[in-house]
């Protein structure tokens, strides 16, 4: 038997640049990004992409990638195909420019159902842009399906699947039956470059782009108020503690420490 998979993945701003470059706009609340400097995919996602070929070469299986949003960049957004995918579907629309995670578990949703559904479902386990990591658990609650994060290794056997779930000090072992949600974390290991061959494969695949109507959704619901966006702003100080010996500086550290209620 064929698996479905599905890997759901995120156009995001690079977030190497330097914060620096960073421009907000405050009346609308959002972020300009740099000039000349290009999105990424986000990386978990990447490797989530990763974790469905490595899954694809053990087992029958085809690999489809999906996104949703606005103003794709082709070279960037169809990386995934020249990695080895099958397909790459893009769910564009400006009123996708940008969604809030509630929101785009919906629309994810509907193009599930419009796919009549997958056996699995791959997501980073959060985006490097909200640090949310809330799309993987609404789309599992909105699909009855079952959910299991952290992933550092997927087999399937028999219509099953067993993940090493990552937990503080070790991980442990989880399996539950297909379909099923999982998320990877960046312990799976780093994603594979694409080869020449790949990326000349993928220049030859047009992605299927779909709109709103297309899948059947309908008006968006606006279910986060976004209040302030801001940089953070750091303020270092360092104090220098003295004594005639080693036991003395200690002993005025604690004291400092207690005056400051750090201890």
């Amino acid at each position: 038997m064929s698996i479905k998979i599905l890997v759901c993945i995120k156009q995001v701003v690079d977030s190497n640049i330097p914060s620096s470059a960073y421009v907000l706009d405050d009346s609308n609340l959002s972020i300009i990004p740099p000039q000349g400097v290009p999105p990424i995919i986000n990386g978990f996602d990447e490797i989530a992409v990763e974790a469905a070929l490595q899954i694809k070469e053990n087992v029958d299986a085809s690999i489809t990638v999906a996104s949703v949003g606005d103003q794709f960049v082709m070279d960037v957004i169809k990386k995934p195909l020249s990695m080895g995918a099958d397909e790459l579907i893009l769910v564009q629309d400006p009123e996708f420019a940008d969604l809030d995670s509630f929101n785009t578990v919906f629309v994810l949703k509907h193009l599930i159902d419009f796919l009549d559904g997958f056996d699995l479902i791959l997501c980073g386990r959060q985006a490097s842009d909200w640090d949310n990591s809330t799309v993987p658990f609404g789309l599992a609650e909105v699909l009855d399906l079952p959910i299991v994060t952290l992933a550092q290794d997927i087999q399937i056997q028999n219509n099953r699947i067993l993940v090493q779930r990552i937990i503080n000090g070790g991980y442990e072992l989880v399996e539950s039956t297909l379909p099923t949600v999982v998320t990877v974390t960046n312990e799976f290991g780093e994603a594979r470059y694409p080869t020449l061959m790949g990326i000349m494969s993928a220049s030859r695949k047009a992605p299927m782009i779909l709109n709103a109507s297309e899948i059947g959704f309908g008006s968006l619901q606006p279910s986060i108020q976004l209040n302030r966006l801001f940089l953070p702003t750091r303020a270092d100080k360092c104090e220098i503690i003295l004594g005639e010996s080693l036991a003395d500086a200690a002993e005025s550290m604690v004291f400092r420490l207690r005056d400051e209620n750090i201890i």
